[in-house]
């Protein structure tokens, strides 16, 4: 594994809303090395999209980065201006968003979309050499280059986010931030988007940062996965030890809520209670109204984020490790 491209340093970010702000991402830390695929998992609501925006500086204008730093290697994104950051996005980093069709404009052709952000980090671009590396990352996402001048609309969901992928990948990015981007697929579909990520996060030795509410769909694409609740990490971690090893309580929750095709048969739980409020969060561990393994200490202070040994990191006074 090659050094460090990002990393992320007690990153914080907040929203502007009539009652107040919401503390969407709280204190976040981890690290990403080059050529490395990280999964971030958490329910709907965590912030996972929010510290996706932040990391690329693309928060709405009610959204702010409160604190922390985002350093891609050595620079520090988070004072860098707008027009400092054009440059960097989508030649340095990229994003795939969830919906294919809310990415692409629905009036103009796939090529010219993708011909428009390659011309925008190379103006000096011809039409013709636009022309070929768009059939070249068509075909490196599976699709047909003849399909390149349709629109949108007459594209199958699955040839979208290949599409959106192929977008991504225009300016051979050295980071890629796939968030959620198979949820609205069926099965079938999005296993084939998995496996074709799989095969061109490794052909192109990209980083990757990969979200998903969906953790089992993280541990066939991640080498490490960090979990997410409330708007602050709670557990950190290589793959296989996260599933073996759980150590945070929302972690095992997760897992206990996906169906295993090995091993012995164990009943599915769900977790009780709703997330909390980020407007007005609880004191302590966020987790800790709905934590069946609480102490006194989880409602009065927030807890340690602790190197329980190997890089496997969590956020608990009251750590599972496995025992339950």
């Amino acid at each position: 594994m090659n050094g460090k491209l990002l990393t992320v340093e007690n990153l914080s970010a907040r929203y502007a809303v009539r009652a107040g702000e919401v503390s969407a991402v709280d204190g976040v830390t981890f690290a990403l090395a080059r050529g490395e695929v990280l999964g971030l998992a958490g329910e709907s609501g965590c912030g996972k999209t929010t510290l996706a925006m932040s990391v690329l500086k693309l928060l709405p204008e009610n959204g702010r980065i409160s604190g922390g730093k985002v350093l891609l290697e050595e620079t520090d994104l988070v004072p860098l201006s707008e027009e400092a950051m054009r440059p960097l996005r989508w030649r340095r980093l990229a994003i795939i968003f969830q919906g294919a069709m809310n990415s692409l404009h629905p009036v103009y052709k796939i090529a010219d979309q993708i011909r428009e952000a390659l011309q925008a980090h190379d103006p000096d671009l011809s039409r013709k050499d636009a022309r070929a590396r768009i059939a070249e990352l068509f075909r490196l996402v599976g699709l047909d280059p003849a399909l390149a001048d349709r629109y949108p609309h007459e594209y199958s969901g699955g040839m979208r986010q290949r599409a959106v992928i192929a977008l991504a990948l225009a300016c051979n990015p050295e980071l890629v931030i796939a968030d959620e981007p198979t949820t609205a697929l069926d099965v079938i579909v999005q296993d084939a988007v998995l496996r074709e990520m799989q095969i061109l996060q490794k052909k192109l030795g990209m980083s990757m940062l990969y979200i998903s509410h969906d953790i089992a769909v993280l541990a066939e694409v991640s080498r490490r996965i960090a979990v997410m609740y409330a708007g602050r990490l709670a557990e950190l971690g290589d793959t296989v030890e996260i599933f073996d090893r759980p150590l945070h309580p929302y972690t095992r929750a997760l897992l206990s809520s996906v169906p295993r095709l090995r091993g012995p048969k164990t009943r599915l739980s769900h977790l009780p209670g709703e997330p909390p409020d980020l407007l007005h969060p609880p004191s302590g561990c966020r987790f800790h109204p709905r934590c069946p393994r609480a102490l006194e200490v989880c409602s009065a202070q927030d807890p340690e984020w602790e190197d329980f040994g190997g890089g496997h990191y969590a956020a608990c006074w009251n750590p599972a490790g496995g025992d339950a």
